[in-house]
């Protein structure tokens, strides 16, 4: 029986990117394959859920008609049959993933958060299609050069820029002001602020 490696279920507001602000369940997936210093999440206790586990447990929330499938690294878990299971049940899915790996073919929004340009990509490979791209703006790295070549076949996603959370407040406001300095000279970005951090909600 297939099981999932899960940190936590919750139900909240999606704090980031285009569906800020929304109603959703979260499902957080534990482990990934890259370490980024200003990850959030703790993986160091997960426990093994089957799908049905999963199921009951966002079956709680399922007024809301959305979920999230985030991490750690989603894609190295997620696949075809929770996904039909969570659209069976009258979700919406979306996915947050770092790009690194393909995702599973139903997913109905894919934002990509790369951390890395994609030739440093461990994989090789990419999600198939991709609604929007959230670069974690640090000050260092072009955001230009962490966007993956898009095939003929794709529309443009929507681009998004965040500042950092360092964890140093004098440090986030510089981030934050430089960010917002980038967007006004590169008006095809977005701002993307944490609201949830904002706010002081899970």
């Amino acid at each position: 029986m297939t099981t999932y490696r899960v940190n936590e279920i919750f139900y909240s507001l999606q704090g980031e990117g285009h569906h800020t602000g929304r109603a959703a369940v979260f499902v957080r997936f534990s482990g990934c394959n890259l370490k980024c210093p200003f990850c959030d999440t703790d993986f160091s206790s997960y426990q093994e859920m089957t799908l049905g586990n999963i199921m009951t447990a966002v079956s709680m929330w399922r007024h809301c008609g959305f979920v999230v499938l985030t991490g750690g690294e989603p894609s190295l878990q997620a696949d075809d049959a929770l996904v039909e299971a969570l659209h069976q049940a009258g979700f919406y899915v979306a996915m947050e993933t770092n790009g690194t790996h393909a995702v599973p073919q139903g997913i109905d929004w894919v934002t990509v958060s790369p951390k890395s340009p994609p030739s440093d990509s461990p994989t090789g490979e990419r999600p198939e299609r991709i609604n929007e791209l959230k670069v974690i703006f640090d000050g260092k790295t072009a955001p230009h050069s962490l966007l993956p070549p898009l095939r003929e076949s794709e529309g443009a996603p929507l681009l998004y820029l965040q500042p950092c959370d360092t964890g140093n407040p004098e440090r986030n406001t510089l981030l934050t002001s430089q960010c917002v300095e980038y967007i006004k000279e590169h008006p095809e970005w977005r701002l993307s602020l944490q609201t949830h951090k904002i706010l002081q909600i899970r």
